[in-house]
C-alpha cells in the first residue's frame, strides 16, 4: 500500500465539520508538550503559546490541533505533562467545555488512537486534585472543514501518512526516540528520522502531500514538517500551519471570514524595554474561494460540533 493510499483512506475516514463565513478557527500543530525538562521542545515558547492561545479563546476561536499535541514517545506519562503544562490544559479544558476545541493525533501523540480515555482527566496543581480534562473525546485521524454554502472543503490531516517511517514503523521509531534519540537530544542533536531535522526527508513528505492535493483538486492542511507553507491560488493546494516549536515563534493557519492567513506568535519589544507576545501575518488574506471554482457566499451558522 503506497503512502498516498494513507492519504486516501485518512480522507475517507474523515469526519465532517461545517462552518461558515462567521466562524473563527485557528489551526495549530506540532506542539509536542513533554515533561518540562531539557528535552521538552515546548517549554520555550510555552508562554507564547500560551497567550496566543488565550486571545483565540478571548475572541470565540474554535482551536484545531492537528496532531503531536503531546510529545509521548519520548515520555510514557500524558498525566506528567498535563501536570507541567496544567495552566495549557485548564485553557484547553474550557474551549472544548465550550465545543471549540478538536484534537487530531500525528505519529508522536499516536497513543491517543489506541488509548481512547488517556486524556479524561488532569491534575490540577493549584487546587491540588483531580479534575475532568475531555471526558469521552474523540481524537481524529483527519478532518474535512466544508463551507456550509459552497461545499468548498479543507482536509486537515497531521501528515505523517506520507511518511513511509513514521507511519507504518512507528512503533521503531518510537523506541529508537525513546531510547536512543531523547538522550542525544539532551546533549543537542536532532532525531534522523525527524522530518523537520533531515532537509530531504521534509521535501519528500511534502511532495506526496503537494502531489496528492494536486492530483484530488483539493486544499490539504497538515503539520509533521515544522514547515510552515501557504500556496498562492493557481498552485498545488498543500499548506502547513508550521508548529509550535520554532526557536523564536510560534506559528498557526487562521481561517475568518472566508479567508485564510498563515500568521506567527512572538516576543516582541516596545521602545521602553518591555516584552509582549504580538502577531503577525505572515501570508494571506486569501479568500477560499480562490482556490476553488465555485464562488464563495455567506452562510447563516456558525461551526458545531
Amino acid at each position: 500500500m503506497s503512502q498516498s493510499s494513507h492519504i486516501d483512506r485518512a480522507y475517507r475516514n474523515a469526519a465532517i465539520i461545517e462552518f461558515d463565513s462567521y466562524s473563527r478557527i485557528v489551526l495549530m500543530s506540532d506542539c509536542h508538550r513533554g515533561y518540562g525538562n531539557w528535552a521538552d521542545n515546548f517549554a520555550v515558547n510555552e508562554d507564547t503559546y500560551f497567550a496566543a492561545l488565550r486571545e483565540y479563546n478571548r475572541q470565540s476561536y474554535t482551536y484545531i490541533e492537528l496532531g503531536d499535541g503531546d510529545e509521548l514517545w519520548e515520555n510514557r506519562k500524558f498525566s506528567e505533562i498535563s501536570a507541567v503544562h496544567n495552566h495549557i490544559f485548564w485553557l484547553l479544558q474550557q474551549m472544548w467545555d465550550e465545543k471549540r476545541f478538536y484534537m487530531l493525533y500525528g505519529n508522536h501523540d499516536i497513543e491517543k488512537r489506541r488509548n481512547p480515555h488517556l486524556m479524561d482527566r488532569y491534575y490540577d496543581a493549584t487546587e491540588r486534585l483531580s479534575k475532568p480534562l475531555f471526558p469521552d473525546m474523540r481524537v481524529y485521524e483527519s478532518l474535512i472543514l466544508r463551507q456550509r454554502s459552497t461545499g468548498d472543503e479543507l482536509f486537515l490531516l497531521h501528515g505523517h501518512q506520507a511518511d513511509f517511517f513514521n507511519d507504518r514503523m512507528w512503533r521503531l521509531a518510537r523506541f529508537l526516540c525513546r531510547h536512543f534519540w531523547k538522550p542525544l537530544q539532551m546533549i543537542g542533536a536532532k532525531a534522523p528520522a525527524s522530518p523537520s531535522s533531515v532537509g530531504t526527508k521534509m521535501d519528500e513528505v511534502e511532495e506526496r502531500l503537494s502531489r496528492w492535493a494536486e492530483r484530488e483538486d483539493k486544499i490539504v492542511i497538515a503539520g509533521h514538517t515544522h514547515r510552515a507553507r501557504f500556496p498562492q491560488p493557481g498552485e498545488p493546494k498543500y499548506f502547513n500551519d508550521g508548529s509550535c516549536v520554532h526557536p523564536r515563534c510560534i506559528t498557526a493557519i487562521e481561517i475568518t471570514g472566508g479567508v485564510l492567513r498563515l500568521v506567527k506568535w512572538s516576543h516582541k519589544t516596545r521602545t521602553d524595554g518591555t516584552l509582549y507576545v504580538g502577531r503577525d501575518v505572515l501570508a494571506g488574506p486569501v479568500a477560499i474561494s480562490a482556490y476553488t471554482p465555485v464562488a464563495q457566499s455567506n452562510g447563516a451558522m456558525s461551526i458545531s460540533r
